[in-house]
């Protein structure tokens, strides 16, 4: 999506050779006209799949899971990163480590809201080492959902996160690839 590269050329900031800081775009301002170009995007990659729910983790990939949804006219399920006293005491649930946080989190969803007789497009915003994206697909899995692909916004290729999800043979389907974050020049995958 050339309009999404220039759009992280103009408002990306590289933090380090690993981390690439995208507030203005996904993690902490959205832009809807792009938000929904992006929800579009996927859903014209995925329609031939049957798709009945889109699912994602909170909270960054929900603007753009939601975008996917609605274009696609299916319920958009979130698995939450935090328990509330509400919370289904029977979740399916999976302990995942957060690149970006440094800290460990349980990411939980509602059985209620996920069923074997589902065809799953998973959303998220960023892939790098893919651990949250593995916990959502363990949890997938668990449910008896088949998981028809992954969508991401933008994948970081020299991290490993997305070439262990195509070697589990997921369908990876990303909007941007990055090949490097060096010396602060975001450099693109063709």
């Amino acid at each position: 999506m050339e309009v999404l590269k220039q759009r992280i050329l103009q408002e990306g900031v590289v933090v380090s050779d690993q981390v690439l800081k995208l507030d203005a775009l996904l993690n902490h301002q959205v832009d809807p006209e792009l938000t929904m170009e992006m929800g579009r995007e996927f859903a014209g990659r995925f329609v031939e799949a049957g798709i009945t729910r889109v699912v994602t983790v909170e909270s960054s990939g929900i603007a753009v899971a939601f975008a996917t949804a609605l274009v696609m006219n299916v319920p958009l399920v979130f698995a939450r990163r935090k328990k509330t006293l509400l919370a289904d005491p029977d979740a399916l649930c999976e302990r995942v480590p957060s690149f970006t946080k440094g800290i460990v989190t349980d990411i939980m969803l509602s059985r209620q809201f996920i069923s074997p007789d589902d065809k799953i497009l998973f959303i998220d915003d960023i892939i790098a080492n893919g651990d949250a994206a593995r916990g959502l697909i363990k949890i997938i899995q668990r449910s008896g959902a088949e998981l028809v692909g992954l969508g991401v916004v933008v994948e970081k290729s020299f991290q490993a996160g997305a070439r262990t999800i195509r070697e589990q043979g997921i369908r990876l389907e990303s909007l941007v690839r990055i090949r490097s974050l060096s010396e602060g020049t975001i450099v693109f995958d063709e």
